[in-house]
């Protein structure tokens, strides 16, 4: 074992998905000197797998998280001008039938059953108009806009739904690639000084002359680096490390909850997503993917160790294929599904009595007992990320000195141009390389912005950019990923970085593969 001999770190950060990645990109560019290490890819579990949108919980209304639904409003723009080239905004049209039940247990169900009981079980159109009054104005919306009512007989909206459905409301939200949310982050980290190591697992952390001694493991041995502060951001596995890496008192609880989704061949042709209501109290949603298909998720069932891999199970799946068979006039089948995921969303454990009814905020507990501080991060939506970060270096405040905000209208890496301004890139990339379709500059421009010319170069023909993969993707991008996001397998380059995993042939990987072992 081998002790680093430079200065210690002000900040050691535990976890590269988002919220450690926010976390590490924050302290680093209010001058902290900043280490983050993950033990596999980054956004490899919880952080890849969401239904990839930044939205305020519309649900979370019924449950009465006024609070939440504020502040995750309030940062949907926010994030939007930070990336307008990951995110985008988006429709969503949230059918509506008098006849329509849903879960009685709710808040909201259970006072409405008492002033109007003859309700109970129902949602009474006003309700549901509130509701979204609520979602409009809580947040101080500049950029989407509100709330429509829709008439689904003569609105194109209603052309894939089944007949009995006559009215809609569609509300704005956004749309986010999650897994490129999470490497941006850990990028503009890198880029404010932070040391980000991946495949990289910390073992063992311990106080030594008030210092963190944290020693890390990865393939050629281990080593040892000190900090002055250490923040446990692992998500499901946040209390596993305090209890066996850390090793101090558990002051809070994971609730382990599995989500899981299918992707099925493109079921409308516009360019919005579906807001669907179960009887079970469940949504679901059914978002268009990747041009060709649509996403319709996600599930909520109970997992138990965080180091099993989370599949979606034929009864999960059968279970999305039926939800959205009740509101489609196609019928859905699990020999339409094309690709399944799955994440573990860490839950703070509140005591509710279901996974639904749990909170989705973050819970953050501050322990200095060991005799340096150590900040656990416990639960928390991907759309609330950019404020966790804040509020935990609010929390270090004490212990580090840390300068004021600045994220909050700092671009990630690519996202520097007007939240309406792809078309004018897509364009522009096109003019500069001749050779290039309209569908492959813009999946470049949607996922690197500004920086796609800097991946093509002075290429003049396809010839130029190397080895061609399949479905766009080249040598040139592929060295472009190894060097500057973190990518070393093809798993990495197609399911993380990208989802043209969707596309490529076991031939097409194999080459991938061979080729990264090349570099």
């Amino acid at each position: 074992m081998s002790e680093m001999s430079q200065d210690p770190f002000d900040l050691f950060v535990i976890g590269g998905g988002i919220n450690g990645c926010g976390i590490a990109r924050d302290a680093a560019g209010r001058g902290l000197r900043v280490m983050l290490a993950e033990k596999g890819d980054l956004a490899g579990a919880t952080s890849s797998a969401s239904t990839k949108l930044f939205h305020g919980g519309l649900r979370y209304l019924e449950f009465f998280e006024i609070s939440l639904v504020r502040k995750a409003l309030k940062e949907r723009e926010v994030l939007l001008r930070a990336m307008p080239h990951i995110s985008r905004p988006m429709r969503f049209v949230l059918p509506y039938h008098r006849d329509m039940r849903f879960d009685t247990e709710t808040p909201t169900s259970r006072v409405l059953s008492i002033v109007m009981p003859w309700m109970r079980g129902r949602r009474p159109a006003w309700l549901i108009r509130l509701g979204l009054f609520l979602y409009d104005h809580l947040g101080g919306r500049k950029i989407l806009p509100g709330t429509e009512r829709l008439d689904l007989r003569v609105d194109p909206e209603g052309t894939p739904l089944q007949e009995r459905f006559v009215t809609a409301y569609e509300y704005s939200d956004c749309w986010v690639d999650d897994a490129r949310l999470v490497v941006l982050n850990a990028r503009d980290a890198q880029a404010h000084g932070a040391h980000v190591v991946t495949r990289t697992e910390v073992t063992d952390a311990r106080v030594v002359g008030g210092l963190w001694s944290v020693t890390l493991r990865d393939q050629k041995g281990d080593r040892v680096v000190r900090a002055k502060a250490l923040v446990n951001a692992a998500g499901p596995w946040a209390e596993d490390v305090v209890k066996t890496v850390v090793q101090r008192p558990v002051a809070g609880h994971v609730r382990l909850v599995r989500g899981s989704h299918i992707v099925v061949p493109r079921l409308f042709d516009h360019d919005k997503a579906y807001f669907l209501q179960g009887t079970d109290g469940r949504i679901i949603f059914a978002i268009p993917y990747e041009d060709d298909f649509t996403c319709i998720g996600t599930t909520e069932a109970p997992e138990s160790d965080p180091d099993t891999t989370p599949r979606c199970s034929d009864t999960e799946r059968d279970y999305l294929c039926a939800f959205a068979s009740e509101y489609f006039k196609k019928s859905i089948n699990p020999e339409d599904v094309v690709w399944t995921y799955s994440g573990v969303r860490p839950l703070y454990d509140d005591g509710a009595r279901s996974a639904t009814a749990a909170t989705r905020d973050y819970v953050l507990t501050l322990d200095t007992g060991a005799g340096a501080p150590v900040l656990t991060v416990f639960g928390g939506k991907i759309t609330t990320y950019r404020r966790l970060a804040e509020a935990v270096l609010d929390k270090l405040d004490a212990h580090l000195t840390v300068k004021s905000r600045w994220t909050a209208g700092a671009a990630l890496p690519g996202g520097d141009f007007p939240v309406d301004g792809v078309e004018t890139l897509v364009s522009a990339l096109r003019t500069r390389y001749e050779f290039m379709s309209d569908i492959w500059a813009r999946r470049l421009i949607r996922s690197y912005g500004t920086e796609a010319m800097a991946i093509l170069g002075d290429a003049r023909s396809l010839a130029a950019l190397g080895q061609d993969f399949g479905a766009t993707l080249t040598a040139a991008e592929v060295d472009w990923l190894v060097a500057h996001e973190f990518a070393r397998t093809a798993d990495d380059i197609l399911w993380r970085r990208s989802k043209l995993g969707l596309r490529l042939s076991s031939g097409q990987v194999d080459a991938l593969t061979a080729y990264l072992s090349t570099i």
